[in-house]
C-alpha cells in the first residue's frame, strides 16, 4: 500500500492525526525534501528508509515504491501541504495503477490556510467576497490561458497565489491589469507556520518592492483581496438574532 500524505504547511503539529500515524508506521518514506519541514521525519520509526525526492526523478520514485510494495512494506509519499494541490500526484497514481499497486491519499493543511491562521484572516467576508481563488503564475509548468492571473483578477475575489514569489513584478502588473485597484491589500507570507515564518503587509502596487526589500523569492505565498484588511463587511446571517435557521427561530419569525 502506498499512502500519499499531506505534511501540512510547515509546523510539525499541523500534520493530521491520520498522517502522523501513517508516518509512524511507514517502513519507507519518500519526502519532498525541498519543501517539507525535515522535523516531521522525527515521527518516523527507527530503521525506516528515507528518500529525498528533491534529488529523484519520477521513475526513481516509482522504483522505490514498486520495490517496497513488492515485499509488503508500508510506503508513505510525504507531500508538502495537501497532496491534491500542486503535488504532482496524479502521474504517480496513474503509474501505480498500471502496476496494480493500491494507494490512498491522506489530506493535509495547505499553505493558504496556514497563512490565514497566521494572519488572522477570513477569506470569505459577507458583503465583500464569498470566493477564494487558489492559483499560480505560469512558470516551468504552464497555466492554461483561460486561467491566467489577469483573467482571474477580474473577479476581485480573495486570492492565494502559490509558486510565484520570484515573479512579483509581473504578478503585480497582471493583477492590476485584470481589475484589482493598485491599492488593494496584499500579504507576502514567507514559510507560513514554520519557525522562520514572516508576514509582510503591502498592497498590490508595492508587492514587488516588498519582496525585494525582504529578499523573498521562494517558499512564500501571495495573498490579495479586500478581505485581507477591510472592516466594512456584513454580519453573518447564521448568528444574527433576527434570522431564523433550522435550529432556532429568530425575531423575524420567518422560516429557515
Amino acid at each position: 500500500m502506498i499512502d500519499f500524505v499531506g505534511a501540512g504547511p510547515g509546523a510539525i503539529d499541523l500534520i493530521t492525526v491520520r498522517g502522523k500515524t501513517l508516518l509512524e508506521k511507514a517502513d519507507v518514506v519518500i519526502y519532498a525534501g525541498s519543501l517539507v519541514n525535515p522535523a516531521l521525519l522525527s515521527y518516523t520509526k527507527e530503521g525506516a528508509q528515507l528518500f529525498d525526492s528533491a534529488k529523484m526523478t519520477l521513475e526513481e520514485i516509482l522504483r522505490v515504491m514498486i520495490e517496497a510494495d513488492a515485499v509488503g512494506k508500508n510506503v508513505v509519499r510525504l507531500q508538502t501541504g495537501d497532496p491534491s494541490l500542486y503535488g504532482a500526484i496524479r502521474e504517480q497514481m496513474d503509474a501505480l495503477e498500471k502496476e496494480g499497486i493500491s494507494y490512498r491519499s491522506c489530506p493535509g493543511v495547505t499553505a493558504a490556510f496556514g497563512a490565514a491562521a497566521a494572519c488572522d484572516l477570513e477569506y470569505t467576508l459577507p458583503g465583500v467576497t464569498q470566493t477564494l481563488i487558489l492559483t499560480r503564475m505560469t512558470g516551468k509548468t504552464a497555466v492554461p490561458e483561460r486561467e491566467e492571473i489577469r483573467s482571474l483578477a477580474a473577479h476581485q475575489a480573495s486570492m492565494a497565489i502559490y509558486l510565484s514569489a520570484g515573479m512579483l513584478k509581473v504578478l503585480s502588473a497582471r493583477l492590476t491589469e485584470g481589475g484589482y485597484p493598485p491599492e488593494t491589500p496584499a500579504l507576502l507570507v514567507y514559510k507560513a507556520t514554520w519557525p522562520e515564518e514572516a508576514i509582510y503587509p503591502c498592497t498590490i502596487a508595492t508587492l514587488p518592492e516588498t519582496g525585494e526589500r525582504h529578499q523573498v523569492t521562494k517558499t512564500a505565498l501571495v495573498l490579495v483581496g479586500e478581505a485581507l484588511r477591510t472592516k466594512d463587511y456584513e454580519r453573518s446571517k447564521l448568528y444574527d438574532p433576527a434570522y431564523t435557521t433550522l435550529f432556532r427561530t429568530g425575531s423575524d419569525g420567518g422560516t429557515a
